[in-house]
């Protein structure tokens, strides 16, 4: 096995791989303060990044048309608005972005997550499909960031992306899932693409696998379609670095068609997927390692001896070097925090400094990485743009904190109303639940991090809720639960790890709330689907869900947040389904520890209501359990 290397060693570049690349040119001429937002090298005006609340919503095109290239043409220009400029070929089709989610829907397949995939001649087909759009002689140009692991893939593939493109390159960012449009997964400069430069690349795409498909070559999947779907986009925009996510594992994994990344990253490995990856955290972690490429370097974090051991396995197999990343100092950070919140994100922090360093440093660009002490491998200073994207860094729906204030402003004044605050993360497994139940514990007692973050500011009630923060102590907390997650989880460890942390800490939930997500998982949604809150739903997951809670506060003898102890049963959906909206969950006051809501709108409406009522209120919701959820929720409170 390889002695671990020491952190940000220098690796040689191949020969005829990653040529010197010159910067951005305003990357020495910019004044902007080290704390001040990020300005994008380009900035489409047609898109606004998702991870923000919009009070306005997002309005939609009814219907955009398009020329569309033959299969030998290439895309035409875009203006930097991302609308399409120059001759385009002759063949016109009108389509709607409705349209296009319903033919992303016809390519998921039946099989279920559980089922061991088809993974024979795989990456072959992949590469197949991306020589029909014309793409894989272009692919090996890409500069890429490969990255997978158990959690934190996407917080670091963001921190990555932040730092590059406040060094001054034009970024690609490829992550899964999405939470409310499809859109997020294909970032560029920091943004989501726009929904024209969107269509243009989908049905370009789609149009030449659909001209090419028979029975030896069939449509791809959901996901691998939108993996190669990704790497045209990157391409055909000419970006500097792509960050590429793993979707799943990463031997057999679609974005693992790349060949030759500038540097390759482990995240925090943990047990998940074990139906496919297997049931040790061994076997997940060699599953992993398998995007590891020879002559490319790799870094990972802190992980189990036994995974640690399947790592560092791999990389002797193929003779590179595997460097261990420290977590990241907050000494470096200059007073600035990290734009993701919660402890845990300075492992990830310090896993895209090193993966950032290393691409630098392997595309001829080491005069832009951080100064590093020889003695002790320790960071000792971080350049202005790693701080910069370090600190602006965003992610939507992982330890991310709005405040429900809009409507509630336009009907009664201020300060007459209580508050709602929303604390979404998309945990999903035990180890992830841990993290969530931490990072709440610590954040409900400090509403001034709005404020510090930035959503109050963005929403434009920072002036309001800052005149009004010193009041805020005199007001009652109540901790609401909000919950959902797959059936294929198991509640048996996803709550014990949120309620012993909470309670350690001192928090303790009044309710838990148990609702089915708006999503399906067999059709892909555009951002402005919203299902109708009476739409009928079979609650007997969230039913067993319930059982699953109860029989734990029950055993533990819990209390709430008034100090008196929990009722050990709680409602089911029976007993208020079809009731008026005031009846259909029950009061805070009744000290029953949770209660099935037929569906989410009714539970948003609710609590939003209840806060409304109650002006003394402190009314504090936690969302975890999936991803799903989330993104369902961020929707709603979007409306």
């Amino acid at each position: 096995m390889p002695a671990v290397a020491a952190a940000f060693a220098v690796s040689p570049t191949p020969p005829n791989r990653c040529p010197p690349h010159i910067p951005y040119p305003g990357l020495t001429t910019t004044r902007r303060p080290v704390d001040s937002p990020p300005t994008p090298i380009s900035r489409p005006s047609s898109s606004s990044p998702f991870f923000y609340l919009s009070l306005k919503g997002r309005s939609l095109l009814a219907l955009v048309c398009f020329r569309l290239p033959s299969r030998r043409r290439l895309p035409t220009e875009m203006e930097s608005n991302g609308v399409m400029s120059g001759k385009t070929p002759d063949l016109v089709l009108s389509s709607s972005y409705e349209a296009a989610m319903r033919a992303l829907s016809s390519l998921i397949s039946g099989r279920k997550r559980g089922e061991p995939p088809k993974r024979d001649k795989k990456l072959d087909l992949i590469f197949n499909y991306l020589k029909i759009i014309g793409v894989e002689k272009s692919l090996p140009e890409l500069k890429i960031i490969h990255i997978g692991g158990t959690k934190g893939k996407g917080s670091t593939c963001t921190f990555c992306e932040a730092i590059l493109r406040e060094c001054g390159f034009r970024t690609g960012l490829f992550t899964s899932p999405h939470l409310m449009d499809v859109r997020e997964r294909f970032r560029i400069n920091g943004l989501d693409i726009s929904e024209d430069k969107f269509l243009y690349y989908f049905w370009d795409c789609w149009n030449l696998l659909k001209e090419s498909v028979d029975e030896d070559l069939p449509m791809p999947p959901l996901f691998q379609f939108l993996t190669v779907l990704a790497f045209k986009i990157f391409v055909s925009e000419k970006v500097d670095v792509a960050i590429i996510e793993v979707g799943l594992g990463g031997r057999f994994d679609s974005t693992n068609v790349v060949k030759e990344p500038v540097v390759c990253g482990i995240t925090s490995l943990g047990m998940d997927h074990m139906e496919i990856l297997g049931d040790t955290i061994g076997q997940i972690a060699s599953a992993k390692a398998g995007i590891f490429k020879p002559h490319v370097p790799a870094f990972t974090v802190p992980q189990l001896p036994e995974a640690m051991l399947a790592l560092e396995e791999r990389a002797s197999e193929l003779m590179i070097p595997l460097t261990f990343a420290s977590p990241l100092d907050p000494s470096v950070m200059n007073g600035l925090t990290l734009g993701l919140a919660g402890d845990h994100q300075l492992i990830n922090a310090g896993l895209a400094v090193a993966l950032c360093t290393s691409w630098l440093q392997r595309t001829g660009h080491a005069e832009l990485t951080p100064n590093v002490s020889h003695l002790k491998d320790l960071i000792v200073c971080l350049p202005v743009g790693f701080l910069r994207g370090l600190s602006t860094a965003r992610l939507g729906g992982r330890a991310q904190t709005i405040i429900d204030k809009p409507k509630m402003l336009e009907q009664i004044p201020y300060g007459n109303s209580g508050d709602l605050i929303f604390y979404l993360d998309g945990a999903h497994s035990p180890e992830s639940m841990e993290v969530c139940a931490r990072w709440f514990s610590s954040a409900v007692g400090e509403a001034q991090q709005f404020v510090k973050n930035g959503f109050v500011k963005e929403l434009g009630y920072s002036s309001l809720y800052e005149n009004k923060h010193s009041s805020e102590s005199k007001k009652a907390s109540k901790k609401i639960l909000l919950f959902n997650c797959m059936e294929k989880r198991d509640p048996q460890l996803l709550l014990p790890p949120l309620v012993d942390i909470c309670a350690s800490n001192g928090v303790h939930f009044s309710k838990a709330l148990f609702v089915p997500s708006m999503s399906v998982y067999h059709r892909v949604d555009s951002g402005s689907s919203i299902v109708a809150p009476n739409t009928p739903a079979n609650l007997s997951w969230q039913s067993t869900l319930q059982r699953t809670w109860d029989k734990l506060i029950q055993e533990k003898d819990l209390v709430n947040d008034n100090g008196s102890k929990m009722q050990k049963l709680g409602k089911t959906h029976e007993d208020f389904t079809g009731e008026p909206l005031e009846k259909c969950v029950p009061v805070l006051k009744d000290l029953s520890p949770s209660a099935v809501v037929p569906s989410l709108p009714l539970a948003i409406r609710w609590l939003r209501d209840y806060a409304k009522d109650n002006p003394s209120l402190h009314l504090q919701v936690l969302v975890t359990g999936s991803l799903h959820l989330v993104g369902d929720v961020l929707k709603l409170l979007r409306r």
